[in-house]
């Protein structure tokens, strides 16, 4: 498995790989079961699997929120092994990503300001700017997102159409612990009693038909119910929440 640092690196490597299927998995560490079975779905479909650990400054509103981020290099490590992951990217450095220092960006105009884009004013636009310069360095065949993330998952297969990129996304089911609890690196950060708390978002948006219903009784159960909605996104019908339980954002969604 070949590591690279830096982006000329990962380019020159690239440019060998003429003619084979490239699978990319794009995160931001702190890897769960839930990018194992990405990178398990890349293995099976693409002769050449790439993963990227890299946490994106500018998709984050608060410089805590991003200094918090949880980091496991080691254990990443292990999942990629035991995946068969071909290469990893890992820039030493934000410059290998923002050489512009973030001047030039990419911009969605209605979904990105909805939801999370609402209550995290930018933060799609980090996103889309951070997948658009890995998919312009990997040039995968296909890149492999979770369902987990529908609105980011939606933004991006916009911006392939938009632009006309030669890349397929394949939306890959949420991966749940058996409470339900939609796996997330962010779960970490729960404390023992948020933790214990925490499969109660899924169980309730399930549960209750009316969202004022389930809205009241998030509320109850000592979540901080940002949004929590009944949308069509990209043709489909979903049902999205994003609640705070102590100091962790925690977002899901579920077909409806």
């Amino acid at each position: 498995m070949k590591i690279f640092e830096s982006s000329s690196a990962l380019q020159s490597w690239r440019r060998e790989l003429t003619g084979r299927k490239i699978g990319f998995v794009p995160t931001m560490g702190a890897l769960h079961e839930g990018h194992a079975s990405l990178l398990e779905r890349a293995r099976s479909e693409c002769d050449v699997v790439v993963l990227s650990i890299f946490v994106n400054p500018t998709q984050f509103n608060q410089t805590s929120d991003f200094e918090k981020y949880p980091k496991s290099w080691e254990a990443d490590l292990k999942i990629a092994q035991e995946q068969m992951v071909d290469a990893i990217f890992f820039p030493k450095d934000q410059s290998e990503i923002y050489p512009d220092g973030f001047q030039y960006q990419i911009t969605e105009k209605q979904l990105s300001k909805t939801l999370c884009g609402e209550f995290r004013p930018g933060h799609f636009d980090g996103v889309l700017t951070v997948v658009m310069k890995l998919f312009q360095l990997v040039k995968p065949t296909r890149a492999y997102f979770g369902e987990k993330d529908f609105q980011q998952l939606a933004l991006i297969e916009g911006m392939v159409k938009a632009f006309f990129l030669d890349v397929l996304i394949i939306p890959c089911p949420t991966i749940r612990e058996t409470s339900g609890l939609a796996l997330s690196s962010r779960n970490q950060r729960l404390n023992a009693d948020d933790k214990a708390l925490a499969p109660k978002l899924h169980q309730i948006i399930m549960q209750f038909e009316d969202i004022r219903d389930a809205s009241r009784e998030l509320d109850e159960a000592g979540f901080k119910v940002e949004y929590l909605v009944d949308q069509q996104i990209a043709g489909k019908s979903r049902r999205l929440v994003a609640a705070w339980l102590g100091e962790v954002r925690l977002i899901d969604n579920v077909a409806h």
